[in-house]
């Protein structure tokens, strides 16, 4: 399938300035330059782009809001925090394709009517920050960017982001770009009001700013080509080592969970049938086989019960425990709360401990109907979402996968083994 972004694959190393703009690199930019912001906030929400890091919130929306605060300045962000397991588009878009990301930066920057520019970038990710370093210099020099570039005044720093879950949420990297911890902060305010330093500001994932120049520069109607009406042009999805070819792969909104697992993947290892699939995760509910040609769009996720999220997709073979996958989970969740929620602190804490007791054959039924009670009491008390991210998976493998719960309960011990 052709893509958006990898318009001929994933490239094989880093993309320089010269081979970027022989393809028609910047030329987006040059196109911006010479119309009004308000012009590319609507080809932008005309196009229909929305966030890639998770909640899928249209991103003309959030320029809009931001550009239409009074208060100055202006703040752009770019979130390449990435920490969510599994995930690792952010970083192979910032490795290979460095300009594309920067230049989406620039237009984004002229859109909100910022300054200045926070690339905020995993502090793992040395090849990225590497290759994104390197490209700056390039598009600095080339007139791109800078005080005397561009038409507009535009400074841009790198910041290490911390190697943590919760720091990858738009509050939180405002809070460390400031200097703090990376805690996230009670909305509303939202960061397109009041944001970094108090001022309005935009933050946006890698992704999403890796599709502004191809919108800007080939058209709303061709951009929306890709995809479905609801949910036009492309993602990048994730597999892990559950199949036989792991890696990223770009595909249209609206393709069959199925292509992507076995025409991308080439199926799972060793000839193993599916249990069940996680289509973001580890913050989703599990989804059975048989919804395997659910389409890869944020409504039809939805409908079938589950989410696209960042479009890491995780597939659970038979033979494996679902008590086992869940309990890992709620481990992951109860570690990467930041601690500043009592009422988040406490729920992680209470369900990892609660998902161990199954494990080990204690608490019999009653345990399992208190999950969702606790789950419920908890909803919308933190100041982020992770307080809820832990509920989907749990509930919807209790109600799945019965079985599994009903032996750990009785026996202390994995059906499948």
């Amino acid at each position: 399938m052709e893509g958006v972004l990898f318009p001929r694959g994933v490239p094989e190393g880093r993309e320089g300035l010269e081979k970027y703009r022989s393809r028609g690199g910047y030329d987006a930019l040059s196109k911006v330059l010479a119309t009004s912001a308000e012009d590319v906030i609507k080809q932008i929400s005309d196009a229909g782009l929305r966030g890639r890091g998770g909640a899928g919130f249209p991103t003309g929306r959030k320029w809009a809001l931001t550009r239409e605060t009074p208060e100055q300045p202006h703040y752009l962000v770019m979130n390449g925090g990435e920490d969510e397991p599994g995930s690792k588009k952010d970083r192979v878009l910032m490795e290979n394709l460095p300009h594309l990301v920067i230049e989406g930066v620039i237009i984004s920057a002229y859109a909100i009517g910022a300054a200045k520019a926070y690339l905020y970038i995993n502090a793992h990710y040395e090849a990225a920050t590497k290759s994104i370093t390197d490209a700056l210099a390039e598009a600095k020099d080339a007139g791109y960017w800078g005080e005397n570039g561009s038409e507009f005044s535009l400074d841009i720093e790198i910041v290490p982001a911390p190697h943590n879950y919760v720091a990858g949420e738009d509050t939180a990297v405002i809070e460390v770009i400031e200097g703090k911890k990376a805690w996230p902060r009670q909305k509303p305010p939202f960061p397109v009001t009041v944001g970094l330093f108090g001022k309005p500001t935009s933050v946006n994932n890698v992704e999403t700013l890796a599709n502004v120049a191809p919108i800007l520069l080939h058209g709303v109607d061709w951009y929306r080509k890709f995809g479905t009406a609801d949910s036009p042009g492309t993602m990048i999805f994730a597999l892990d080592d559950d199949v036989n070819r792991p890696g990223v792969y770009e595909l249209p909104f609206g393709t069959p969970l199925r292509y992507l697992i076995e025409e991308c993947g080439g199926g799972l290892k060793n000839g193993k049938k599916i249990k069940a699939i996680m289509s973001a995760a580890p913050s989703c509910a599990f989804l059975p086989p048989e919804k395997i040609d659910t389409p890869l769009d944020h409504y039809s996720m939805r409908d079938a019960g589950s989410a696209l999220g960042c479009g890491v997709v995780r597939i659970v073979s038979e033979g494996t425990c679902i008590v086992e996958e869940v309990l890992r989970i709620a481990e992951f969740f109860a570690a990467e709360s930041c601690g500043q929620c009592p009422a988040c602190r406490m729920e992680t804490s209470t369900l990892s401990m609660m998902m161990k007791k199954v494990q080990q054959g204690q608490g019999g039924q009653p345990i399992l109907e208190q999950f969702g009670k606790i789950l419920a009491f908890n909803k919308g008390k933190g100041f982020c979402s992770l307080i809820v991210m832990p509920g989907p998976p749990i509930e919807s493998a209790i109600t799945l996968f019965p079985g599994d719960f009903e032996a750990h309960l009785a026996t202390g011990k994995c059906p499948a083994n």
